[in-house]
């Protein structure tokens, strides 16, 4: 029941938020922080003892128990007659996700307590409701329960963005709840079509993830039924040429909106590929592996190029997203263990580094009242320590040794070159590029002087002591998985093996 639990924490107190901020706004901010600081100290609690149950393992030399690779398995009747259960189960992957979600929810809410003045019951409602959903997502293991979570992330999060956003947020929101719900109706027509051909064959309706597993669509079926899946994850990913959304979503969205959308929105994209996508269609996936990797490699290069071009300080942060998974696209459909492995550690090292930069575009925002880089410049002297934070996460993104997204980007391209050299070595232009447009960032932003005339006098306020504890948690993260990735790594084996002999 602890995975109900983690997921009812968060309904509740986002009710919770919303009924008390009548008597006193304050109190919906303690509320979500106390709600996600329980939801992360479950979620740890579960991860040190299967880490401590692993060691164990190892130690004794056994096999492990049923060649299971799932930690946490509980199912309930929801709609017998219709097949659908309440089925939710945790394995290494979903398990390193939620600890992501409640580590940057948590931070959400802290970059949220001075910015939300207006409506934060609702405000913070919306917050927990959208992280719920996540989280049902990476535990969800009925094809309904799994849709009905993608559904419940997505109507709060247009919210978020369309009455706390900037000034363009109503045509942002639009714009995001019609590419994700376009997307979310053609999966939808896929698990139907998947539900009524495993009956034909079975004699059994059902939605349930393991049983589904064992259907057998033929191949024209799997491709077409594949497609459906497959587009709404790359939607959400986003994949070249669906990531329009995107840079709109972003640069409209509020500070926490941003963290969220970057950290961890897009990184059930790459979950429901991996988790669905791979397993449920073997085949088909394999089918499509070369232009899925090519779709990749495109969105690495196009994506760098493009945050290049950009002056407004977060739709160039938006694009490096693009670009970033494009590496855990060509990644997952290299269909190798080592690839698979780089391709968590992307989106851990993803969902920190620039979720950092996000938080750090806001803060500008919030001293300098302009996201155009051309009229910043010269921060590094009035605001040092925010300076030498932003030069660490720039450094991350650009894929420094001894940061969290070199070791991702690394083994990905470690375990790409054996499958497809060619679209590999373009790959690493990406790397390149990052370089160009994170140092141009820099320059423009902390070091050279801006363009035009500075929008607010100096002297600017350093970070916050409420601002350093963000930054200083989202640092020792992300050089903790530079210094020391073995843990992630061991906790996903299982399941990537499991998925690669599939």
């Amino acid at each position: 029941m602890i995975l109900v639990w983690m997921i009812g924490i968060l309904l509740t107190g986002g009710i919770l938020c919303w009924l008390l901020a009548r008597r006193n706004p304050i109190f919906s901010k303690w509320i979500a922080l106390l709600t996600l600081v329980t939801d992360l100290i479950i979620i740890v609690s579960i991860a040190a003892t299967a880490t401590h149950a692993t060691i164990a393992h190892d130690a004794a030399a056994t096999a492990p128990a049923a060649n299971t690779p799932w930690l946490i398995d509980y199912r309930s009747a929801w709609i017998p007659s219709f097949g659908i259960s309440f089925h939710l189960a945790i394995d290494g992957l979903s398990l390193v996700l939620l600890m992501l979600t409640f580590f940057l929810g948590t931070l959400s809410v802290l970059c949220s307590w001075r910015e939300v003045k207006e409506k934060a019951g609702f405000y913070f409602f919306n917050l927990l409701w959208t992280l719920a959903g996540i989280s049902g997502v990476f535990m969800a293991m009925d094809l309904f329960l799994f849709y009905f979570f993608w559904e419940v992330m997505l109507v709060p999060m247009y919210f978020l963005i369309a009455i706390w956003g900037d000034t363009n947020r109503r045509y942002a929101a639009y714009k995001f709840f019609i590419f994700t719900q376009t997307g979310g109706l053609l999966m939808l027509l896929s698990i139907l079509a998947l539900y009524f051909i495993h009956a034909q064959h079975t004699g059994m309706y059902s939605f349930d993830y393991f049983s589904l597993l064992n259907s057998s669509p033929g191949p024209a079926a799997a491709k077409w039924i594949m497609g459906g899946f497959l587009i709404a994850f790359a939607v959400k990913l986003p994949v070249v040429p669906f990531h329009n959304w995107l840079p709109d979503a972003h640069s409209e969205a509020p500070t926490a909106g941003s963290l969220i959308l970057a950290g961890l929105l897009l990184k059930t994209g790459a979950y429901g590929i991996i988790r669905f996508v791979l397993t449920l269609f073997p085949q088909a996936a394999a089918d499509i592996a070369w232009w899925a990797m090519l779709f990749g490699t495109i969105g690495i290069v196009y994506g760098a190029l493009l945050a290049f071009a950009q002056t407004d300080l977060k739709r160039l942060i938006a694009y490096t997203s693009v670009s970033h998974m494009g590496f855990v696209l060509l990644g997952i459909f290299a269909f190798r263990t080592i690839a698979l492995q780089g391709v968590v550690m992307q989106l851990l090292t993803h969902g920190i580094s620039t979720g950092a930069l996000f938080v750090m575009a806001g803060m500008l925002k919030e001293r300098l009242h302009t996201r155009d880089i051309g009229k910043m410049g010269g921060l590094w002297t009035t605001m040092p320590v925010m300076g030498g934070a932003a030069m660490l996460f720039t450094m991350a993104s650009l894929g420094l040794p001894l940061l969290g997204n070199f070791i991702a980007e690394f083994l990905i391209l470690l375990g790409t070159f054996p499958v497809n050299p060619t679209l590999t070595v373009i790959a690493t232009l990406g790397l390149i590029l990052s370089a160009l447009y994170s140092l141009r960032m820099m320059q423009k932003a902390f070091l050279g002087p801006g363009q035009g005339q500075p929008p607010v006098a100096p002297p600017l306020k350093d970070l916050t002591p409420r601002e350093l504890i963000i930054m200083a948690a989202l640092g020792i993260s992300i050089i903790a998985l530079g210094l020391y990735p073995q843990p992630v790594i061991d906790m996903v084996k299982m399941t990537v093996q499991n998925l690669v002999t599939r």
